[in-house]
């Protein structure tokens, strides 16, 4: 049996205003493109399906047509979890009529212990335990316990499952959390603050596999089922590094038989270019990206004029920009020899970087005329 292990989808994220839904819309097509060249008994999404509890409609729409094409057209079933950036209810409406289809929504506990159950002749049966986010007090209140933390909550609803397992078949967990230990990036919402969140991974160690969502960058933790496929693109110039895409998970007789990752690219990647601005623009002729998401890091320590406009001339997707080398001795006190520049001599130093030349010997004159003329108006 093979399936497909993805998270994190964030359908509807804006990125410094822009919007992501082509990207993440090419992404979903080469999602499908793979299936329909290397078939899989099953797609799995690990929670965070949208941006946000309410998405926008074209996301809403963008997740129809992937789910119609898959369920529908290539009879590929989808299991799926709500994360904590979903809203869960909203997300499993109309669910067990969807179960007919092959979409398995599984977002309350009455449902995770309700495993979906595929079968293959190389694998026997495979059952599906979905594990919907939820914070510690739900569970808390759920099943009248007394517990605080996320970890508490895993282990209590890890206990609820395996107590149900069939021993003729393999068991798999999809679960939306942040294991002890793991990788995290800046794109990540908290799920507490002070560390409540951290589950330990030895409460998945009874699965044959653990699916996991929420943390972006592709990782295994404690063991090599126990996996998070991360995000299906970048969503934070932290993870310029980071190679993105889906985990292709494989099993026979006696289980976890191992897993492959499987690239997806990004029509714009996420890069950070550092440097002075002439330099960076001169550079932009030979890359042969110009069309990237870019947070670029000016090293020069002058001030510049409008430095984004013309970086957009070259790169016209710079998201951000940041000045590090402007901070280069801002301490430190104000020479005598900076006070003793005249007002042409600032003005020279505008006009070089306004216009990329330097002031006439006529233009300087003019200058001094119009300053000198200011003066004695101040002076009467």
């Amino acid at each position: 049996m093979k399936f497909l292990h993805t998270s994190d989808w964030h359908l509807g994220r804006q990125f410094h205003n822009v919007s992501l839904l082509d990207d993440q819309a090419a992404i979903l097509n080469q999602i499908v493109q793979y299936i329909a060249d290397n078939p899989v008994d099953a797609l799995i999404i690990a929670g965070d399906i949208y941006d946000r509890s309410v998405p926008p409609a074209n996301a809403i729409e963008l997740l129809d047509q992937i789910l119609t094409t898959l369920c529908e057209d290539m009879n590929v079933p989808v299991i799926m979890i709500p994360g904590n950036h979903d809203g869960a209810a909203r997300l499993a409406f109309g669910a067990r009529h969807m179960r007919n289809a092959g979409l398995h929504i599984i977002a309350n506990f009455e449902q995770m212990l309700e495993p979906v159950v595929l079968s293959s002749e190389d694998a026997g049966e495979v059952a599906f335990y979905g594990m919907p986010y939820h914070d510690p007090e739900v569970v808390r209140h759920a099943y009248q316990v007394s517990l605080s933390s996320h970890d508490e909550a895993h282990q209590l609803l890890c206990e609820k499952i395996t107590a149900t397992f069939n021993p003729n078949q393999h068991h798999v967990l999809i679960s939306h959390c942040f294991v002890d230990g793991a990788m995290e990036s800046d794109s990540e919402r908290p799920l507490s603050i002070g560390g409540s969140d951290r589950v330990n991974h030895e409460h998945f160690m009874p699965f044959d596999y653990v699916a996991l969502g929420h943390l972006h960058q592709p990782q295994k933790k404690g063991c090599d089922y126990i996996r998070y496929s991360g995000s299906l693109m970048k969503y934070s110039f932290s993870e310029q590094h980071q190679n993105k895409g889906m985990t292709l998970v494989c099993f026979d007789k006696q289980g976890f038989a191992g897993s492959e990752s499987i690239p997806l690219v990004s029509p714009h990647d996420m890069r950070i270019i550092e440097g002075e601005l002439h330099t960076i623009i001169a550079n932009a002729a030979h890359d042969p990206q110009p069309n990237d998401y870019l947070l670029v890091r000016l090293t020069d320590q002058h001030a510049i004029l409008d430095p984004m406009e013309k970086l957009r001339q070259v790169y016209p997707n710079v998201l951000h920009i940041e000045k590090p080398g402007m901070l280069i001795g801002v301490d430190q006190p104000v020479t005598s020899q900076r006070l003793k520049r005249s007002e042409v001599d600032m003005f020279a130093d505008f006009f070089n970087e306004a216009q990329q030349a330097n002031l006439t010997s006529a233009q300087a004159e003019a200058i001094a005329a119009v300053v000198h003329e200011l003066k004695q108006g101040d002076s009467e």
